[in-house]
């Protein structure tokens, strides 16, 4: 059994969502690692398993400053679950991209399990998705900006390189 309340949970989970969508605003990524535990673990299952602050800083400034997680500004949550047992929230997160010019939403979701440390902080975070669904969201994406004189030479060179 964890010592953390629900109420608890909550409000960490809450500042979490606060905090990622202001460093999303910001594209200032390497400051999503000091959500988490110094010993933290991350789990992502395209990239591997991140130890460590610093490589999950390593890793997410990487990911999140070339496309196509650079035309990610926004991600909501469809739905999350308290799991006061083992100190957990499990989520539904809409990873959705910037309008490429149809007005259409664009993006994709993942499942979140995020294992809560105390004092703000977060000992563990794992994405759970399909690999296969968002390379067909960024290649409809893509897709669309060409369509609309929005495609940028990141996302073409993207394209290029996935099969575009």
């Amino acid at each position: 059994m964890t010592q953390h309340s629900r109420a608890a949970l909550e409000s960490a989970f809450q500042d979490y969502q606060d905090e990622v969508d202001r460093i999303a605003g910001s594209g200032d990524w390497a400051r999503f690692a000091d959500l988490f535990t110094e010993d933290a673990t991350y789990r992502e299952h395209a990239y591997g398993d991140f130890r460590g602050r610093e490589e999950i800083r390593s890793w997410i400034t990487r990911t999140m400053t070339a496309f196509p997680g650079s035309e990610m500004p926004h991600f909501p949550i469809a739905w999350h679950v308290v799991d006061e047992e083992r100190g957990r929230i499990i989520c539904e997160v809409y990873n959705a991209m910037h309008d490429p010019g149809d007005g259409a939403p664009h993006g994709a979701s993942n499942l979140t399990i995020l294992t809560y440390a105390g004092d703000g902080l977060w000992s563990g975070e794992e994405d759970v998705y399909n690999p296969a669904t968002f390379l067909r969201a960024t290649k409809r994406w893509c897709g669309v900006a060409r369509e609309h004189g929005r495609m940028t030479p990141e996302a073409e060179a993207w394209l290029e390189a996935f099969g575009g």
